[in-house]
């Protein structure tokens, strides 16, 4: 079975078409603009590079950093067919070293993805990465939407070139995430791929406290696009370095 991402990377932005880039993208931008932060940005876990590009066209200098090889060249595609130029590294969130930058973005999931004993690494790392004063901002799946709307159920998303399904998992303080790709060949017939995703619970007060240990002063969390987090699939962590 391969790594996570190794052959959704190039479907992964079309199979999630609907979950509103446009909005979630100026989401971000209005709440960098309105905390005073910097231009030069760094989105860890960054995937494709979806927010890069919104970013970057909004005139902030990115990196994009991801550990999944294939979604960095996907990334690297699509920024050079927009005209973009956005630099794309290959790290771990617990391990980089890339420089110092104004603000530190992790959406979607990618901090989910880290076992709890690796978070306080992933935090100082990000503490490292910013200057006195820098934002760190980054988003988790809930763990009532791990527990209860993805935990031991089936996903399907069926289209003419490619169909995907995950089959999930709950073991402890995780989700173990199956997914299988059918992707359609030229002559009609389709071939069959196979992954494994792994994403970790994280409770909100022990996250808090890993960040105060780390050198942040945790500004507010707040669901997706500022719902109240209590009632939402995600919760956003917006942080000041000390």
């Amino acid at each position: 079975m391969a790594n996570a991402y190794d052959h959704l990377s190039q479907w992964f932005e079309r199979l999630n078409d609907d979950c509103g880039y446009e909005q979630w993208s100026q989401y971000f931008l209005s709440g960098l603009k309105a905390l005073g932060a910097g231009k030069r940005g760094l989105e860890m876990g960054c995937g494709s590079g979806a927010f890069c590009r919104a970013l970057a066209k909004s005139g902030y200098e990115m990196t994009g950093a991801d550990l999944s090889a294939p979604m960095l060249s996907e990334g690297m595609r699509l920024a050079r067919e927009e005209g973009l130029s956005i630099r794309f590294v290959q790290a771990d969130a617990a391990k980089f070293s890339l420089g110092r930058f104004d603000f530190l973005l992790a959406p979607n999931d990618c901090y989910n993805y880290l076992a709890p004993e690796k978070l306080p690494a992933a935090f100082r790392r990000a503490a490292a990465a910013l200057g006195k004063g820098g934002i760190f901002w980054f988003d988790l799946s809930s763990p009532r939407k791990l527990r209860e709307k993805i935990a031991d159920n089936v996903f399907a998303d069926d289209r003419d070139e490619v169909t995907y399904l995950v089959f999930n998992h709950l073991s402890h303080d995780r989700v173990e995430m199956d997914v299988t790709l059918f992707v359609r060949r030229q002559d009609g017939a389709f071939d069959r791929f196979d992954e494994r995703h792994v994403q970790y619970i994280h409770e909100t007060d022990a996250v808090r406290a890993e960040l105060e240990r780390a050198g942040f002063r945790v500004l507010r969390t707040e669901g997706h696009l500022g719902e109240c987090p209590e009632q939402s699939d995600r919760v956003n962590f917006i942080c000041r370095k000390l």
